[in-house]
């Protein structure tokens, strides 16, 4: 039996709706961040080395990072949906968007991240200048970054329906994260209308809704 060890508000729920979509059995593992550092509990790296979600476990195969478990999930239990036939252009864009989500997509969101829980986790005497400067590198050169990237996602929408093509893949499942922390970060409708339109055709799918069930509370989401 495929076993997600999925941490609470995190991108292992993906691999949750990628399994409701393709209606594969499967069991959860639970695990709770902590509450003031939003970090995974110490108990994930019995499951692997680095303590991270998502991770699956599927009789002797342990696999991490969400790009390398979606493909897993798809090529094992697929049957040769939600992914394009090889060697076709949609599947180059399926590969590519696969890659960019957590490759270059997300950098700045984590960036972000970590500037702006920095003064909240230092000693009380040092904190109005670490926020000084969380604003400045927020200001000066994350929020740029975010915009240059949730822009280019908005023209790619503009030209198609989905990330790959005209049929939903995977890709969009992996894709869906950065959109949602774009969205959870001050995008708007009036300025990304693909992209809010695109975030609603996903939370529109069954499968999601289930995942969301399964799952439990998930911030992200819209």
């Amino acid at each position: 039996m495929l076993t997600v060890h999925h941490l609470n508000n995190s991108r292992s729920q993906r691999v949750l709706w990628l399994l409701e979509e393709l209606e594969v059995d499967y069991e959860i593992a639970r695990y709770e961040r902590d509450p003031k550092t939003m970090l995974a509990p110490k108990k994930l790296r019995d499951i692997h080395p680095l303590g991270k979600a998502p991770v699956v476990t599927d009789g002797d195969h342990t696999i991490a990072e969400s790009g390398a478990i979606i493909e897993y999930v798809v090529d094992a239990y697929g049957e040769g949906r939600l992914k394009p036939d090889a060697g076709t252009p949609e599947f180059l864009k399926y590969r590519y968007w696969m890659h960019y989500a957590e490759g270059s997509a997300m950098s700045p969101f984590l960036l972000h991240v970590i500037f702006d829980q920095l003064p909240k986790q230092a000693p009380w005497v040092a904190r109005p200048l670490l926020k000084m400067v969380s604003k400045t590198v927020n200001d000066e050169y994350i929020q740029g970054q975010i915009e240059l990237h949730t822009s280019y996602w908005e023209e790619e929408l503009e030209n198609r329906p989905y990330f790959a093509g005209d049929d939903f893949t995977a890709a969009d499942i992996q894709m869906s994260f950065p959109l949602e922390s774009a969205a959870a970060r001050g995008a708007t409708e009036s300025d990304y209308p693909n992209i809010f339109a695109m975030l609603d055709k996903l939370h529109d799918r069954p499968a999601y809704g289930r995942a969301l069930e399964r799952g439990g509370d998930y911030s992200l989401a819209m």
